[in-house]
């Protein structure tokens, strides 16, 4: 679990925008650890984690394109179903607010959530507390409902 610098960049609906942006930190050496898109009728939010902060900002900058930085919580979970809702769960119970989130796998068994939350400090303690004795982000087995 760790936090991470997140890009919001603000795009034109056009062809080639989104590649362009891939094409500039592609140049700039700049891996994207995890990426979302959501559009609107005229425009697009691309939210990015990468893998160095500073080389992404400068070809962010230099392409004149308007965006914001921002911390997300970044979690490690197992590749399987029923992780991320692990993670919400002991989130809310914690009373950490989730503004969005967004995963990303390579197949590997692990994947990746982003996480934006109210109170990264709080969310870190919440998860940390549950995981003392686990590598993991450990699924949570429901009981069967007694009748």
């Amino acid at each position: 679990m760790n936090t991470h610098t997140q890009f919001s960049v603000f795009l034109v609906n056009r062809p080639m925008v989104v590649a362009q942006v891939c094409r500039a930190l592609a140049e700039a050496k700049v891996n994207i650890v995890a990426l979302t898109m959501m559009d609107a009728m005229e425009h697009g939010v691309m939210r990015i984690v990468t893998s160095d902060v500073e080389k992404a900002r400068d070809a962010l900058q230099h392409m004149n394109f308007q965006f914001t930085e921002g911390k997300v919580l970044s979690v490690e979970m197992p590749n399987k179903p029923g992780a991320a809702a692990d993670v919400c769960e002991k989130l809310a119970t914690a009373k950490c607010a989730i503004s969005y989130m967004y995963c990303s796998t390579a197949g590997s068994g692990k994947a990746i959530g982003i996480f934006k939350v109210a109170n990264i400090d709080k969310a870190m303690k919440a998860l940390e507390s549950k995981r003392k004795n686990n590598r993991d982000i450990k699924i949570k087995k429901r009981q069967p409902a007694r009748r």
